[in-house]
Order: structure tokens, then sequence, then C-alpha cells
């Protein structure tokens, strides 16, 4: 039933349209943009569809990114040698964070999930591979502790000790099914500290 009139239900869809989004918050959202000066709405809205047009993967990482190579990758301070491997972009904000981590990072964006139809190909990992072929001496995988995170990490593990790169794998002070992103700081120093060698 329609009790707003069609453009607030509308723009009510759309917000609940938007993961971890439900009705009733897609509902205050809506009234608090309805309430929102005609200039903030326009700033909102112009936010959104300048991100849209120009984010892009960094030809180096593949995170997100304004610009064609991130902040991190052309930091000169950043130890290019060592590279940790995550499943997102948020993963690796997670990760800086800390403040501890001074290597660089690739973003598979995903986990091989066969059940889902993900495969190797699906994700990140030629272009990791392509990276590798440069002055790394060690691969950091610091994927989440699913069954798709271990098994993604067992499978770049296989694909780069042939190499002869070290590999390690996070210390599981992550818990088993925990996602980085609501990881605490402390917690992801520990298992970054604690990592072993796969």
């Amino acid at each position: 039933m329609d009790y707003y009139g069609s453009q607030i239900t509308k723009l009510i869809e759309q917000l609940a349209s938007l993961p971890g989004i439900g009705g009733k918050s897609a509902q205050r959202l809506a009234f608090h943009i309805v309430n929102m000066p005609q200039e903030k709405v326009e700033q909102l809205a112009g936010a959104m569809v300048d991100a849209k047009k120009h984010i892009c993967y960094c030809k180096e990482c593949c995170t997100l990114t304004d610009q064609e190579i991130c902040p991190i990758c052309s930091n000169p301070v950043r130890d290019k040698k060592t590279i940790m491997v995550v499943e997102s972009s948020r993963d690796l904000a997670a990760y800086e964070k800390t403040g501890k981590y001074d290597g660089v990072y690739h973003v598979l964006h995903g986990a091989i999930s066969p059940l889902l139809g993900i495969g190797p190909g699906d994700i990140r990992l030629k272009e990791l591979m392509h990276r590798l072929q440069g002055n790394v001496s060690e691969v950091i995988i610091a994927t989440n502790s699913s069954l798709e995170g271990e098994t993604t990490a067992m499978y770049i593990s296989k694909l780069i000790k042939p190499t002869g790169i070290k590999v390690s794998r996070i210390a599981s002070g992550v818990p088993v099914g925990g996602d980085l992103e609501y990881i605490d700081e402390v917690t992801l120093l520990r298992a970054l500290e604690g990592r072993v060698e796969l």
C-alpha cells in the first residue's frame, strides 16, 4: 500500500535495495533526505554520480581509487616487496587502520566459491601472478576465515610456492567466519604479527 505518494515510495525502494539497509532504515533515510536543504541533497546526489563516473581499479593492486595508481601503491615509503592479498577494498582499509603494515596490497574482489560459481578466473588472481614477476619477497594471504577464504588461500599458496616466494597466512586471531572489515585493529594486528608460512 502506498502511504506517501509515488516519489517517496520510489526513494524508499531505491534505498532499501542497498546492502545492509532494511525497510525501516530506508524509510528513515528517505525522510531525512526529503527534509535536507536542496543544496545538501544536490551535493549528496552529485557525490554519488561523481564516484560512479570516476572511481576505477588501481592498475597495480586493483583496489578502488579515483587515480590510475592508488595512494598506497604510489607511496615511495611503502615496502613493494611485501604484498598482502585481501578479498576487498574494505579489508585493505581495515588493515590500514592498524597503522602497522608498511607493505602494499592486492585486492582480489572476491573469493573462490564453487557453490556460487566463482572460480579462480573470476577474481584478480591473474593480476597478482603478473605482479609476482617483479621483485617480491613475501605474499601475506589475508583472506577471510570462511570456507571460501580458506579455499582461496590454499589455491593462492599452491600457485605461488613453485616461484620460491615466501607465502604466509594471517594467524587465527581473526575468528572463523569473521569478516575482516568488522574486526578491531588490535585483533587484526595480532593476526598479522602471528602469521605463519604456508
